[in-house]
């Protein structure tokens, strides 16, 4: 893959050949998920669409150029997600959680868990350590510049919200924990010996169709008028994942746009709130998404990437 950390003008035009590269893409039917995969694709990867509507998958793998195929998995069901990880044999170059829920009127996955951080993260958390035996390069995790939100914070003592639920503030949550969960799987993977990268990144203000599931006709106008003047195109926006995929970067980097506000520009290292970059709270969330979905770090004779 390529070395080069310059982003001057940096987008898909400029990724590496990738022929020979296996990609796995969650939620890769629609928005930066489709975009990321379809570039993915063009550069030579064969490109594993998990959706949770394979139908729909379908169709989306269609419009791609390139080797794809595409696998069920319902990442707020973790029968589903067992199942998807216990099924699969092959190499994983690249395993980019990109699916995710945004900003829902109040919501339980199927195992109960309040539904942005039950499917931003739990499902992803499950999912990543399940495959990771068979991942060979890195693992990407899209986060969000909503991990900053107001006194974003992991509520251990409500991980569901029951006594305090907003939609905001449970996204807020789920998109810190993407990113605590980057710092600590980074810190597992380099303390096992392994080769293996764990990065994340964040699209920016990027208009896709994740915005359009809030439940609220107030929050839909503003965020479409917000959308039509300020937010970057889906391609734009799956940048800093492909980005954060194919570049020589270190392990737990963050990559976002380098513009204003981190709203738009070309992908580059962004920072991080103090709350997403607290070891222990990272090690103590990683303890319990590991009691809460019943998976755990692969032990040392499954070391990933070795």
């Amino acid at each position: 893959m390529a070395t080069t950390t310059d982003t001057t003008a940096w987008d898909a035009t400029r990724l590496p050949d990738l022929s020979g590269c296996r990609a796995l893409v969650t939620g890769a039917n629609s928005g930066i998920g489709f975009t990321a995969a379809d570039a993915l694709a063009r550069a030579g990867a064969h490109v594993v669409f998990a959706v949770r509507d394979v139908e729909r998958g379908r169709a989306a793998a269609a419009r791609v150029t390139g080797s794809t195929e595409v696998r069920r998995l319902d990442l707020a069901d973790l029968v589903s997600v067992r199942e998807f990880g216990e099924a699969w044999r092959d190499p994983i170059d690249l395993l980019i959680n990109n699916a995710g829920v945004m900003m829902l009127p109040r919501q339980q996955t199927k195992d109960g868990f309040e539904m942005q951080f039950g499917t931003n993260h739990l499902g992803h958390f499950a999912l990543t350590n399940l495959l990771l035996p068979y991942v060979t390069d890195r693992v990407v995790t899209v986060s969000s510049g909503a991990h900053r939100w107001g006194d974003a914070r992991i509520r251990f003592e409500d991980l569901n919200l029951t006594r305090d639920y907003t939609p905001r503030g449970a996204y807020a949550q789920s998109k810190l924990a993407n990113l605590l969960f980057t710092l600590e799987l980074q810190r597992r993977l380099t303390e096992s010996g392994s080769a293996v990268r764990a990065v994340a990144a964040h699209p920016g203000y990027a208009a896709t169709n994740l915005q359009s599931h809030t439940g609220n006709r107030l929050v839909h106008l503003f965020l479409a008028v917000g959308n039509r003047f300020f937010a970057q195109d889906d391609r734009a926006g799956a940048l800093p994942t492909l980005y954060a995929a194919t570049q020589d970067l270190p392990g737990a980097s963050y990559v976002g746009p380098n513009g204003y506000g981190e709203m738009r520009g070309a992908p580059a290292l962004v920072g991080r709130s103090s709350a997403a970059s607290d070891p222990v709270v990272a090690r103590r969330l990683w303890t319990v998404s590991e009691d809460l979905t019943g998976v755990r770090f692969p032990s040392a004779a499954a070391t990933p990437g070795k």
